[in-house]
């Protein structure tokens, strides 16, 4: 629903909206999509204007029918309207219209005075499908021009939630709407109240929140993530979790999270809770902090987060090919101090106490040569550490002004990540001094029709002798499922550094070439292509260090992999196959993987 709320320029070259990029017809990749027809001429509002048909060239393309008026002498849009094409590959979404009005001042200043955006909701596009629509009318009127501002007017930020702003009554609204309402519009505020009260309805709200959110809503708590109620792995078999947070509104300025969870191999019970409270809404600062113990796969990442309920699926997944035995017992306790001097970018000072063990001795070790230990080896890796980490994401736009903010764009800007950690010997028993440093980013590229490119590097190095438990771990995946950042040829601990860079390319055409093909062009099925490599070293000290029995290797010479896949199958499964580049002749090299995901998009 948040797409109906989206600013929509009708001179861009794409207007963007349910994640998907449509060809505007009056951008400058028009002319290239559209057949246009001159069919009149009038006079709107004192300016002599041109009526123009247009359509598209092709199908199965995202793109618009409709017609346009433009003024005579500065070619600027007077009115125009779009309504998007049935072929278009969205997913949901049955129909699509749009309606722009503009007062055309001078040649050079035209001005919106209403934009309508209309959708109709639906699992299909067929006529006797039934579904939901979603209307908003946006009406501008009395600009205002040369009114001299500071210059921190234009960088002040709304941070209050105003309640008083949600809860206007009908005399305001009488008095200050522009627009009177119609008949249906009027009924909808006795339909809201019917619908609250109906059973069938909320039952399918409550499974459409499930879906969306992962949590069961009761009143001030929500339960959850249901998805991560069955796991499996071969140190705890099945594994049973149960876990909820406080959930009183959107704008929370605290809340409280925890999991319990049971492994029927190990017969041990593990747990994670964590608190954050948000002190000042201007500067977002909040302190954080819990405790987890658990069994985990640390080799499924490589950008340490500290995040205390995070866990990857490839600690549990029911399925994987091969053994997922290389799991680590952790006890992790975490506290921290954020804030944001600037709309988003955000510092984070944290400190950490962790102990990390093997979660199964017998088969996977992370034993490390100790003069001062019985026996000169010692299996448990005691570290406290403090780090800075900044977390810039330009263009991202978010909700809610409480502790907890709801991404608006989700997968529309670019993130960038870097942190310094620094290991303490001897405080709190911790075993190493060291320094990391580590650099994340990620940028999705949209590439006008032809779909989205996400570029995403990372690179990081170790200062000093560690354990395997902090060393770097290329990120292997032996799950069936697609993990994000991770190799899916490579298996858990086969490459091991203290200094490492990757790059992984990740391209959707989002169905530009099924729609060429006859018969899949029906199927909306999405192309994607994929290449992931990683550059690594370790250090003659670290390997001394070692004493788990694993023979470290490293990626000196370039560890890749290519994919191939098919999105959409059935409107929500992804399906693909990938291929290993280099180093096939390891004993237990995959040379293929095959990976799914399932989700919902449009």
């Amino acid at each position: 629903m948040k797409d109906l709320y989206a600013d929509i320029d009708v001179y861009e070259r794409y207007l963007k909206f349910f994640d998907k990029s449509f060809t505007s017809p009056v951008g400058k990749s028009g002319i290239d999509t559209y057949n246009y027809i001159l069919r009149d001429t009038a006079i709107i509002d004192g300016v002599e204007a041109y009526n123009i048909i247009y359509y598209p060239r092709r199908k199965g393309e995202l793109t618009f029918k409709g017609d346009f008026w433009v003024a005579a002498d500065s070619y600027a849009i007077k009115e125009i309207n779009l309504q998007a094409t049935k072929s278009a590959n969205v997913n949901w979404v049955k129909e699509i219209y749009i309606e722009q009005e503009y007062d055309v001042l001078t040649d050079s200043l035209f001005l919106i005075t209403r934009d309508y955006f209309m959708s109709d909701f639906a699992l299909n596009k067929k006529e006797e499908s039934k579904g939901m629509y979603g209307k908003r009318t946006t009406l501008f009127n009395n600009y205002q021009f040369d009114i001299p501002k500071d210059k921190d007017f234009y960088k002040r930020r709304v941070n209050d939630y105003d309640p008083e702003i949600y809860n206007r009554d009908e005399a305001y609204w009488d008095e200050n709407r522009l627009e009177k309402l119609n008949k249906d519009e009027k009924q909808i505020y006795t339909m809201l109240d019917t619908l609250k009260t109906n059973k069938k309805f909320k039952r399918l709200y409550n499974i459409g929140t499930i879906l969306a959110s992962g949590y069961y809503e009761i009143d001030n708590f929500d339960i959850g993530p249901v998805f991560s109620v069955f796991g499996f792995n071969d140190v705890e078999g099945l594994r049973l979790r149960g876990g909820g947070r406080t959930y009183f509104s959107a704008n929370d300025m605290w809340r409280l999270e925890g999991y319990g969870a049971y492994g029927f191999r190990d017969n041990q019970f593990k747990y994670g809770i964590a608190g954050k409270w948000l002190m000042d809404k201007k500067s977002r600062l909040t302190i954080s902090g819990g405790n987890r113990r658990d069994i985990e796969q640390l080799g499924a990442s490589l950008t340490n987060t500290n995040d205390v309920l995070g866990r990857s699926l490839a600690s549990s997944a029911l399925i994987t090919s091969g053994n997922n035995s290389s799991l680590s017992s952790i006890n992790l306790s975490t506290l921290a101090l954020s804030f944001e001097p600037k709309y988003n970018l955000e510092f984070r000072l944290g400190t950490s106490y962790r102990t990390i063990k093997s979660g199964n001795p017998d088969v996977f070790s992370l034993d490390y040569f100790d003069a001062d230990a019985p026996g000169g080896i010692e299996t448990e890796t005691r570290q406290a550490d403090a780090s800075l980490t900044m977390t810039y994401t330009p263009g991202r736009k978010t909700s809610n002004y409480g502790v907890d903010r709801t991404i608006i764009n989700s997968g529309e800007y670019p993130i960038l990540f870097a942190s310094y950690t620094r290991g303490f010997e001897g405080l709190l028993e911790s075993d190493f001094n060291f320094d990391k440093v580590q650099f994340y980013y990620s940028h999705p590229l949209q590439i006008g029709a032809f779909g989205r490119l996400t570029a995403r590097v990372e690179a990081g190095k170790t200062f000093g002798e560690v354990p395997l438990a902090l060393l770097n771990v290329v990120p292997g995946n032996q799950t069936y499922f697609n993990i994000t950042g991770a190799f899916n040829t490579m298996n858990f601990y086969e490459f091991v550094t203290d200094e490492y860079v990757t790059l992984h390319l990740n391209h959707n055409f989002n169905g530009r070439l099924f729609s060429r093909v006859p018969y899949l062009r029906d199927l909306n099925l999405r192309e994607l292509v994929g290449v992931r490599a990683v550059y690594g070293k370790i250090s003659d000290e670290n390997v001394a260090l070692n004493a788990s029995g694993l023979t470290y290797l490293a990626p000196e010479d370039i560890y890749w992999e290519y994919s191939a896949g098919i999105g959409n199958i059935f409107k929500v499964f992804r399906l693909d196959v990938s291929f290993r580049g280099g180093y096939n002749y390891l004993p237990d090299a995959r040379s293929m993987a095959i990976t799914g995901s399932f989700g919902f998009s449009f």
